[in-house]
């Protein structure tokens, strides 16, 4: 197992590291010490996603950012890496083991497979969940702009034109692509990053391509997802309820299903509550994670 630093985008002089997995490298973003809280990502965005909502968080917790390998990630899988949707939920685990990190806070947002860590038995390092909206039940792939994604991978060179609208600000607004997934304005330099890897590397497009081309079966996803009743830590669902991608009866759903699940509603934010409102969303993750250290 290696892990490494080095530096990336100079102009934002962003420090990374490197993981060796089962199935290849993993970069993540590593800030902070203490006990381990690993927050996971989209389609088309990275670790970055969360750039708002780190400084605002407490200190004494190590906060971990994978970046998963869904189309922002700039260093390729094996050509030959399982990128289904259950080799994503094992490389989820893969990423923790090597990692060597044990009773984790994971933070879900918008992919939900790691929510299927319970049911594939690989949960062992997971100490509690944080949800925030993300794809649950049968929302795999989720909402219009989920099935528009996933319709676009199927099509010869579609990846690289959904892409391309992506960094179109009239287009990137409209509900096939973000205008549900946030409320507020979209940083186009952000954007540009995010979609320049699955540009400019086949490889990338490889990667994404065989998670996005997987065959979801609706009954199987419910009965993965139920498997959270089995699921004995402390978890909060900090939910959008007014969101238009992921339902929002799932987010009491999820909390009714988990044995110590908690529900808050976000009001007013989308899908990525952290980019509509990345106070309240630090405050809520914060007062979690701090009430969990003082616990019994």
């Amino acid at each position: 197992m290696r892990h490494d630093d080095h530096t990336t985008r100079a102009d934002r002089l962003t420090t990374m590291k490197r993981v060796d997995t089962p199935t290849g490298v993993i970069e993540y973003a590593d800030d902070g010490a203490g006990p381990a809280v690993v927050m996971l990502h989209g389609l088309l965005m990275d670790h970055e996603v969360w750039d708002a909502v780190i400084p605002l968080l407490p200190n004494g917790f190590r906060y971990i950012r994978p970046v998963l390998p869904l189309g922002s990630h700039r260093v390729p899988l094996d050509a030959d890496a399982d990128l289904t949707l259950d080799g994503m939920v094992r490389l989820v685990a893969e990423v923790l083991e090597a990692l060597d990190v044990d009773d984790v806070t994971l933070v879900h947002s918008d992919w939900g497979g790691a929510l299927f860590l319970t049911a594939l038995g690989l949960d062992q390092r997971v100490g509690r969940l944080i949800i925030l909206p993300c794809e649950a039940f049968d929302n795999f792939p989720p909402g219009l702009p989920g099935k528009m994604a996933t319709l676009a991978t199927r099509l010869p060179g579609g990846i690289s034109l959904a892409a391309w609208q992506l960094r179109i600000g009239w287009l990137r607004r409209l509900p096939l692509l973000w205008g549900w997934m946030v409320n507020g304005p979209v940083d186009a330099d952000q954007m540009r990053r995010w979609t320049a890897p699955v540009l400019t590397d086949p490889r990338i497009r490889r990667d994404v391509t065989k998670y996005t081309t997987t065959d979801f079966d609706a009954a199987e996803l419910i009965r993965r997802t139920e498997a959270l009743s089995g699921f004995d830590g402390e978890a909060l669902v900090l939910w959008s309820p007014d969101n238009r991608v992921m339902p929002p009866a799932h987010g009491p759903r999820l909390a009714e299903l988990l044995p110590r699940g908690r529900y808050v509603p976000m009001p007013g934010a989308a899908v990525l509550p952290m980019l509509d409102d990345p106070r309240t969303v630090a405050a809520e993750i914060g007062a979690f994670l701090t009430a969990a250290r003082s616990g019994p």
